[in-house]
This record gives structure tokens, sequence and C-alpha cells, in this order.
């Protein structure tokens, strides 16, 4: 056993030496599932991965058996190292375990593995014969093949298209976790990542883009953890937030607000009358009330248009975004109740997801018929 001389509190596992490729697998209170999880990767990559390998399992402030776990694995399988730290975040575990790698390489999975390994060799392959730069798996690509909730499928298309629209984005999917790096590349970007968290892979994607690096996506086959831990809906808001974070001006920060006021306006509005209709009629209402609210609002203060000036071509385009948004959420309470029967708290965190996208949508109309003006 032996530790790196880097930024990282404890390695343990073996020896250390120059490998190819190295997967770091984050967790987080993970203690049921770790051990099936990284023995199923590590039998994979000693029989599949014609190159020199290791895994790391970060720990990131587990509060449960994990730790222990982990150091049973690193002390009696030769290939598995483990690096712990203090606080949580996603991101936080990936920037410390890549920054104290010297493997060419550099992956990451969620522990769940969700996403079936047979696409691993793929992600890895462009940048070991020096293609690309990054490799990401992608759900949304045309070959891939998942199997997901209408809620979780909503919010993942409706946040994609967000980045494309909001950051001109041009990859598919930004939080697929199962990613790879080459080393020169991540010491270029990783000091640039402020996030910490969530927002780590799609902050580290645009950054990439914008590097012009290139960008390799693989098709995956993909199945929902149904024991998954994140919060949507805080997730949903740290995103935005680190949306407005990168894409600056535009007075973006106060469409930003004037969104999250009109959500949660919405909401209010949606609990109180479906307690004496039904959902598409109760979704209809407050979509009227709040849609109206929100293009004047997003006119006046984020476009600093006033007066009578293009007023109703501004409204017609509020109300295709309107349309929009009332087909979208209309279609997920839909789904919803096609498939199962949901509670009032399931029915509005899906109708957040769909609000999301609808965001997307009307910042996309707005933009180009009140501001299109502006440069940004």
């Amino acid at each position: 056993m032996s530790t790196l001389e880097a930024p990282l509190p404890e390695r343990r596992g073996g020896t250390l030496t120059t490998t190819a490729v190295e997967v770091v697998i984050p967790v987080y209170n993970e203690e049921r599932q770790l051990a099936a999880s990284v023995e199923r990767v590590e039998a994979f990559l000693h029989q599949q991965l014609p190159y020199g390998y290791r895994i790391v399992i970060a720990d990131n402030a587990s509060t449960d058996g994990t730790w222990e776990v982990a150091r049973h694995l690193a002390d009696t399988i030769p290939s598995v190292h483990t690096t712990r730290l203090t606080e949580k975040g996603r991101g936080r575990a990936l920037k410390a375990a890549w920054s104290a790698s010297d493997a060419a390489v550099l992956c990451y999975m969620d522990v769940d593995l969700s996403t079936d390994l047979r696409a691993f060799l793929p992600l890895v392959a462009p940048l070991l014969s020096g293609h690309s730069d990054i490799a990401i798996g992608s759900r949304l690509h045309h070959a891939s093949r998942v199997r997901r909730g209408p809620k979780r499928e909503l919010i993942s298309r409706g946040y994609n298209l967000l980045l494309r629209a909001l950051l001109g984005a041009s990859f598919t999917d930004a939080q697929c976790g199962f990613k790879a790096i080459r080393a020169d590349a991540a010491r270029t970007l990783l000091p640039q990542v402020e996030d910490d968290n969530w927002f780590f892979d799609t902050e580290l994607l645009v950054l990439a883009q914008r590097s012009g690096l290139r960008i390799h996506e693989v098709p995956v086959d993909w199945v929902d953890d149904p024991d998954s831990r994140v919060d949507i809906v805080a997730t949903a808001l740290e995103d935005l937030r680190g949306i407005a974070r990168l894409r600056g001006g535009f007075g973006f920060a106060s469409f930003l607000g004037i969104g999250v006021l009109s959500t949660l306006a919405y909401l209010l509005l949606y609990v109180l009358l479906r307690q004496v209709t039904g959902p598409q009629a109760a979704n209809l209402a407050a979509l009227v009330v709040t849609a109206i609210a929100n293009t004047a609002a997003n006119r006046r203060l984020t476009f600093g248009v006033r007066g009578p000036d293009g007023l109703a071509r501004h409204h017609l385009a509020g109300l295709g975004a309107f349309l929009a948004g009332l087909a979208l959420t209309s279609g997920t309470l839909w789904c919803l109740h096609e498939v199962s029967t949901p509670t009032r708290a399931e029915e509005v965190t899906a109708l957040v997801g769909a609000n999301l996208a609808a965001t997307l949508l009307r910042f996309g109309v707005l933009r180009r018929v009140i501001g299109g003006r502006d440069s940004a």
C-alpha cells in the first residue's frame, strides 16, 4: 500500500503506477450496493479492457459503512484504490480524484451501473487513440436503448434542450453518469470548473466546447435506478443557477428570477385549484394566469421594453410559449395518469420538470421576438 503525493486526504489499495485508464466511482452512503458494483466493474475490465487500469472509489463524506466497505475492497482487490473526502459533492470527488491521477484517460461512472458496461470500450477508445478529448455516454443518442419513467424522460430532454438554447451546447446528454476525459484536457479544464456538485458535468462539457475540444458521444443501454436519491427539484434549481452563471448577460438573472417566481405561483395555484377540479383544468387555469404575468414581467424587466411598441406581437409570442407549456404540462399529466395513479406530490414534481422544459421554450421565443436585437 502507498499514498500518492497529491491533494487527496487518503488513497489506499496497492502501489500506484502509470496506468492507461482510471475509473472513478464517486459514492455517498452506498454501503449496500458498493461491493457488488465494484466487483462487477473489476470483472468486466479484467476480461474486456486490453490496457492497464485502476478503479478508485471516491467516498465523499459518507456517514454509513461505505468507507469500511471501500477499504475492504481495496485490501482484497489489487486494482481497487480509495480516497475519502470530508465534504459532499460528486464534482468535488471527481476533481480530487482526477487531479491526483497519473492515468492517461480518466473516467467515472455512477455506482448504480445504470449504464451497460458494454459501452465502456467505445467510450475510452477514441481518447486513447487521440481522436477525441472527452467522451460521454448519451441516453438521447438515436442508437441508445433507455428505460426510465416519463417524468425523468421529460426532465432530461427539457434540460438538454435548455442547454442548447441558452448555452449553445452541441452535446446531447450532459448528465449521464458515464464519462471519460484525456488527462491533458482535464488538467486544462478542472481549474476552471467552479461547481462541486451535480452541475459539474455540464460545466465541464460547456467549457470543453468553448475551448474547442473534441467531444465524442457514445450510445448507451441505460436503465433507470428506482432507488435514486437525487432531489430532482433541488438539482434543477442548482442547474438553473449554474446555467445563469455560465450564460451571463442578456438579463438571464432577471429571467431566471421571474421564472422561479412564476413557477412557484403556478404550483400554488395548481395545488389550490386541484382541490376543487381535475388535474387538466387546474393546470390550464394556473398556466393562463402565470403565463400572462410572466410575459409582461420579462418584457419590462428582462428585455427592458416599455410602452405599447410591439405589445401585441410580444404577447402573441407569449401566447405561443403558453401553448407550448400547456402541451408539455398537459402531456406530462396525461402520461402520469396513464401509467399509474400518482399522488399530488408526484404530480407537482412531474410538473416542475415539465415547466423546466417550458422555461426553455419561453426564453427562446421571447429572446427571438422581444430581445432579438440583443446580440447576446
